[in-house]
């Protein structure tokens, strides 16, 4: 679990170092975990979970932002993509609300994707009120994914405080 969080992490925007990052600042909300990390310019929000009824496959969240963007990477031990680099599109929403549709979803590795977006209160607003963050791939039902986030509004509001007072 930690490695898809480190993986994560870099993939959120961190240089890889060779050794074990260096932590800055780190907190913890229920089992979500704030860090900024000394090589990140930003701080993190993750979380990593197990699904027994998922045979028990890996589920990671890492959410991070700036005042220019949110960048949002899921990890599946479930998906197999083929292509680094391949964009795909999906359909964004929580358990209660739509984000964005058709949003641009790009493929790092075989079970993790990034979205990039600009910068918008009203998806953090609707991401803090969320239990649940869906995927909803176009022509792709079967790697369509509805991950678990719970207590976001706190670990939102956590790494907002992070990001205030970052070094």
């Amino acid at each position: 679990m930690k490695q898809f969080l480190l993986a994560a992490g870099i993939l959120a925007g961190a240089a890889a170092l060779s050794s074990r990052p260096a932590l800055a600042q780190q907190s913890k909300v229920g089992d979500w975990t704030i860090e900024k990390r000394t090589q990140d310019t930003h701080c993190n929000a993750s979380r990593g979970y197990k699904d027994k009824q998922d045979e028990n496959r890996d589920y990671v969240i890492v959410i991070t932002y700036s005042d220019k963007a949110i960048v949002i990477v899921m990890i599946y031990d479930g998906w197999e993509w083929d292509k680094v680099g391949e964009i795909l599109r999906a359909d964004v929403g929580t358990d209660d609300a739509d984000i964005m549709r058709k949003a641009k979803w790009e493929v790092m590795d075989k079970t993790t994707v990034r979205g990039i977006f600009e910068y918008d209160q009203s998806i953090m607003d609707r991401l803090s009120k969320a239990k649940r963050l869906t995927l909803d791939f176009e022509d792709d039902d079967e790697d369509s994914i509805e991950m678990q986030i719970p207590r976001a509004g706190e670990a939102l509001a956590a790494l907002k405080f992070c990001e205030e007072n970052r070094k």
